[in-house]
């Protein structure tokens, strides 16, 4: 086990998981348009088992797909962090930085707010040489914000292991970002771990 630590930035706590959280998080996870590019909506259990599944790995090495929390309000607005990829990936083995968020916070920029601060945590503290990202060829919006991010795409997509056969989600394209491209003034700071 180790401390996990907070990553504070202007307008977010990228922090450790909270009972709280899982209500939000399972009324995110049912909505279709935040789900559109996933192969269907989440029930509460399948939900809740994420967030579990979250909060063991952070509580475990320090890191991972930290809960979002917006400081003016400490709502709870999604997720975003860094994750080892279970499936046999072309990438694999790799860290990626993932996100999802509830859709009032979409359009704000808040999702680049916190992947800026992810990146920096990965390629800062935790020393990463390379850090992924993929995501369905027809999620535009995800691929515009890895591109804001200076991620580079792959001239070949593939075949997501985990999207069933035939499915119109399982071609993935991949995005990769090199710590030497990483952009270097990337302020974030880390504080103790917000309690509930």
């Amino acid at each position: 086990m180790t401390t996990a630590q907070a990553i504070l930035t202007p307008r977010l706590r990228l922090r450790q998981w909270q009972d709280s959280d899982y209500a939000p998080f399972a009324a995110l996870n049912a909505d279709p348009e935040v789900m559109r590019y996933f192969p269907a909506p989440l029930s509460q259990a399948q939900s809740d088992a994420i967030a579990n599944r979250c909060h063991e790995l952070i509580a475990a090495r320090g890191w991972g797909f930290w809960a979002l929390e917006a400081l003016s309000s400490g709502a709870f607005i999604g997720f975003l962090g860094l994750h080892i990829p279970d499936a046999d990936l072309p990438c694999s083995p790799c860290v990626e930085i993932g996100w999802r968020l509830a859709q009032p916070y979409w359009g704000q920029g808040l999702a680049h707010e916190a992947a800026q601060a992810a990146l920096a945590y990965g390629f800062n503290q935790l020393q990463l040489a390379q850090i992924v990202a993929f995501t369905s060829v027809h999620n535009l919006r995800s691929q515009a914000l890895m591109q804001r991010l200076n991620m580079q795409r792959e001239a070949a997509n593939f075949e997501h292991p985990a999207v069933p056969v035939g499915h119109w989600l399982r071609e993935h394209c991949l995005y990769r970002l090199d710590a030497t491209q990483a952009p270097l003034a990337i302020a974030v700071r880390c504080g103790g771990q917000h309690s509930a």
